[in-house]
């Protein structure tokens, strides 16, 4: 850490609430001792950059508030000016789920947004694409390697005779066999890999690949009506493993034809279905780049679109903010319900929710999961939330739905795409390249010095807000248009340039067998 190189700027902080008695240093590479700011408070120790001091004395065991919220108690007296870290703040419990105030601060619907639109893949159920891919499913794990191996040569034999497809993408996953496939809980992998084929960049087009003998019968994952969908390693018919590859082949192009007559036509931003992510989050998620989401968020629903938020742990803390908002009671009971249902079964692991903050989230100034939820939440802007989706559930209204998911990026992305997304924006403080082929992932960095260093990965800066640069406003529309140009393939986002795509991770809470 340079401590000279952030002594030559002038020290600044952020204190977002007037209840606030901590602020975060904004200046890149933190703060030295005795660095003064303007409102008069003087540094008693080095502050890292996103990490909090105290703006007055705070008594032991007295609130340490943060967006107008509590985020813990001290352990013992912090002097103004002092660096709070984690080790200095006793964590305080999550909000009772009995005691929730339900669509008591409803807001009003916003004007509408008139006139927007993006070159999207219209599907004959209606639905709109921002991609046109070939998924091809498969029902077991067993069969992922001969998946990969017809991929291959499918993007290398077939691919270029039909320019209009973007990609051919396996479906892959760890599951199918040795589970307990008839437990209650294999509602939620079975449910998500049924969805995740209907995709809307997907066309329709649906492919599975069966080893033949597994617990998931591959008929599950096909809609009723679909026929000679599913290509079964172990039929007898098949001579060797040239003859299966061959097979999948076949069937492939048959639906590369089908696909490569869809094209771009003009869609209303109506039909966007966007999910908002985090991953790597740090103090300045909930300062610049969720703000600037939220407000991009609102601008979408003001556009009739559909906008989903997710990660259960990282709204848990905050669900007495998120349940006010509920449209009415069935949407405010259901928040309390996946509330619920994740507490059991965090608890039958032996973990609570204070185990979802990292490393790199303590390093980027998250003290706790309280202050990071509460940062996390801002994604959703300020409209009503108008529905709630269990874990791999296929949306089916508009507006600003809570899409239950765990926060590990792998599988909630992966719930998203179940649900129906079709673009996901996804924030970060500390980076990560992680990107989705069914896809595009627009990253958004909530430091500036992040989105310079990190130039060919990060899509868009949102880091100007700390600086004074930019408005949340100026920044939330310069990034609702980028989400129109990306859904229009006007512009590809830095995963989609390099293929840096991570697998499908589905969430399985029954039993393995």
């Amino acid at each position: 850490m340079d401590q000279s190189v952030a002594a030559k700027e002038q020290p600044r902080y952020i204190k977002l609430n007037e209840r606030d008695n901590v602020a975060i240093v904004v200046n890149d590479f933190g703060l030295p001792a005795g660095s003064r700011f303007a409102s008069g408070l003087t540094l008693r120790a080095f502050v890292p950059q996103g990490h909090k001091t105290a703006l007055v004395d705070i008594p032991q065991d007295a609130p340490i508030i943060r967006y107008g919220e509590v985020i813990g108690h001290a352990l013992a007296p912090i002097l103004a000016g002092e660096w709070v870290d984690e080790a200095r703040i006793r964590m305080p419990e999550a909000p009772a789920l009995d005691k929730l105030e339900i669509s008591t601060a409803v807001p009003a619907p916003l004007p509408p947004l008139e006139g927007f639109t993006f070159e999207g893949f219209r599907n004959s159920d209606g639905s709109v694409g921002t991609k046109n891919i070939l998924g091809i499913s498969s029902s077991v794990q067993c069969v992922k390697g001969t998946m990969e191996y017809a991929v291959k040569r499918i993007r290398a034999e077939l691919l270029p005779k039909y320019p209009n497809v973007d990609d051919v993408v396996p479906l892959t996953h760890a599951y199918g066999c040795g589970v307990a496939i008839n437990a209650p809980d294999a509602v939620i992998p079975i449910r998500t890999l049924q969805n995740i084929a209907q995709n809307p960049n997907f066309g329709g087009e649906i492919l599975v690949i069966s080893l033949g003998c597994e617990k998931l019968a591959p008929e599950r994952l096909v809609p009723e009506g679909v026929s000679n969908a599913i290509v079964r390693m172990q039929d007898e018919a098949f001579d060797g493993f040239g003859a299966i590859v061959e097979a999948i082949m076949t069937q492939a192009e048959a639906r590369l034809k089908i696909l490569n007559k869809r094209t771009r036509e003009t869609c209303p931003a109506a039909d966007l279905v966007i999910g908002l992510q985090c991953g790597g989050s740090d103090a300045f998620s909930g300062v610049t780049a969720n703000p600037a989401v939220g407000f991009a968020a609102d601008l979408l629903v003001r556009a009739g679109a559909t906008v989903m938020f997710s990660e259960v742990t990282e709204v848990r803390d905050a669900i007495q903010l998120l349940t006010r908002r509920a449209i009415n009671e069935d949407v405010g009971r259901a928040l309390v319900r996946e509330m619920a249902w994740y507490d059991s079964y965090l608890a039958r692991g032996g973990a609570d929710r204070s185990a979802n903050t990292t490393p790199g989230n303590k390093k980027g100034g998250l003290a706790n999961i309280v202050e990071k939820s509460l940062g996390s939440i801002v994604k959703s802007g300020s409209s009503a939330i108008t529905g709630v989706l269990s874990p791999g559930e296929k949306a089916t209204q508009k507006g600003m739905l809570f899409a239950a998911t765990p926060a590990s990026d792998f599988i909630c992305g992966t719930l998203q795409l179940a649900s129906g997304m079709t673009l996901q924006v996804f924030t970060t403080g500390r980076g990560t390249p992680y990107g989705l082929a069914a896809a595009p992932v627009i990253k958004v960095a909530t430091r500036s010095e992040l989105a310079r260093r990190w130039k060919d990965l990060i899509d868009f800066d949102a880091g100007g807000i700390a600086t004074g640069e930019k408005t949340i406003e100026e920044t939330g529309w310069d990034l609702f248009r980028l989400i129109l140009d990306v859904a229009s393939g006007r512009t590809k986002p830095w995963s989609d340039r390099w293929g840096i795509h991570n697998d499908l991770t589905l969430f399985n809470p029954a039993p393995v067998t």
